[in-house]
């Protein structure tokens, strides 16, 4: 071996100062949300659909405390950004995908699949997105419909349907239906509460605590009642508002 190999490259004071490590309690949450949605995957090819459907709830919390984690102990980096962004495209995109495929769009031949696929591209094209724009957001709003909360709705579709021993081939259009609409939401321009702005260490008013011990309770006593309908009630609730808005700029326009 040369002299030559053996001369180390001159570093520029970018280089010399540039992080080597990861920050490991964030991304152990990542890693735990990423495992939930491969296990998701597992269930779903075996046939547990409500095993796959709690996974995937299970890796929406884990997806919500890896970013909290993050900015309670400074430990915000794009690595842990790009990182996140791929456990969600497993737990929110793949794994709900194939779920409602399995289940039910599998009765509708190609059709089902591409319904599946456009899904999943939604979420990546999502996601996509939201990392290009994060910082010119709103912060009370989310522009499309989050990725996780549209995988609430479609694998709560699949526990329910499961619940209740509905056959797939039975409700393969309704479902193709809600699948379609969640991923169009996602890629729209409609915007969302993003709930950024509750302070959980202040106060909040009595009314807010009850309806909080109720989702909570419901949520203990019928798990996938409860959460399709919250979460079906948000992906409603974008488009109402935007509604609300058009109606209100409309009389505006009328007055003047």
């Amino acid at each position: 071996m040369s002299d030559d190999q053996n001369i180390n490259p001159i570093e520029t004071p970018a280089a010399r100062q540039r992080p080597r490590g990861i920050y490991l309690l964030p991304n152990l949450f990542t890693t735990a949300a990423l495992f939930s949605g491969f296990y998701a995957i597992v269930a779903t090819m075996q046939g547990h659909f409500p095993i796959a459907a709690i996974a995937v709830f299970i890796a929406m919390i884990l997806d919500t405390l890896d970013g909290r984690v993050a900015r309670l102990t400074h430990t915000q980096t794009a690595f842990g950004a790009e990182y996140d962004s791929l456990s969600d495209m497993v737990a929110f995109a793949i794994a709900p995908a194939l779920m409602v495929y399995s289940w039910s769009l599998i009765h509708l031949g190609k059709l089902g699949w591409l319904v599946a696929f456009l899904y999943a591209a939604a979420t990546a094209l999502r996601l996509a997105r939201f990392n290009t724009q994060s910082h010119d957001e709103d912060r009370c709003y989310f522009q499309g419909l989050p990725c996780p909360a549209a995988a609430a709705v479609v694998v709560g579709l699949v526990w329910l349907g499961n619940r209740y021993a509905i056959p797939g081939g039975y409700a393969a259009i309704p479902a193709a239906v809600v699948t379609f609409f969640m991923g169009a939401l996602m890629v729209s321009r409609i915007r969302f509460y993003s709930f950024k702005q509750i302070d959980f260490s202040g106060r909040v008013s009595f009314l807010a605590a009850v309806v909080a011990v109720l989702i909570i309770a419901g949520i203990a006593v019928d798990p996938p009642h409860v959460l399709f309908l919250v979460f079906f009630g948000y992906a409603l609730s974008g488009p109402i508002l935007t509604l609300n808005q058009l109606r209100k700029m409309r009389l505006r326009h009328k007055k003047h």
